[in-house]
């Protein structure tokens, strides 16, 4: 199922014609994103390649990312995923509490392919296929002057917050055994 992102009404970026994300199961315990963001791609600001490695506060930068839990007010996992191919993961109590690496999480294995027009980042995940998991999916695109715009499936009132249970908007269903 292929899901649009969309920018916050005060982060603009003129540069970008849209950003979606493919969402799959492709295989037992492994959910697929594949985040396509659309546009001028010279017009950001992009991390260069490097090792593939637990790394934090990617958010301050172009970050892709994934929000998922049962009941967000419960506690959800975060994940980040770079250009540069690094990545974290982390774990949450609560609405923006008890925050921690999520040291379990595998490496996502992050692909990216680039051109003038589309970057494309693929990350696979290790989740239970029978839990409802509900799903917030978001971007944060820095421009080459570096001024951020935040995307989203959701936005909250307010100012940007991908942590607000309103942004968990996507529920993914049970895998459909035969």
């Amino acid at each position: 199922m292929r899901l649009a992102l969309k920018p916050h009404r005060d982060s603009p970026c003129p540069a970008l014609t849209g950003i979606s994300v493919e969402v799959a199961w492709l295989a037992p315990r492994r959910l697929h994103l594949t985040y396509m963001v659309s546009g001028d791609i010279g017009a950001l600001r992009l991390p260069p390649l490097a090792a593939s490695q637990r790394s934090d506060e990617l958010w301050r930068h172009t970050c892709l990312e994934a929000f998922l839990g049962e009941d967000p007010a419960r506690g959800y996992r975060e994940f980040n995923f770079s250009p540069s191919t690094e990545w974290g993961a982390y774990q949450f109590t609560g609405y923006r509490q008890g925050m921690a690496p999520d040291i379990q999480a595998p490496d996502p294995g992050l692909v990216v392919e680039m051109t003038d027009e589309r970057l494309t980042l693929t990350a696979t995940l290790a989740l239970d296929p029978t839990t409802p998991w509900r799903l917030g999916l978001s971007a944060v695109i820095e421009a080459a002057d570096g001024s951020l715009s935040y995307w989203a499936l959701t936005h909250p009132p307010g100012r940007p917050d991908f942590h607000h249970a309103a942004g968990f908007s996507h529920t993914i269903t049970a895998i459909e055994r035969p």
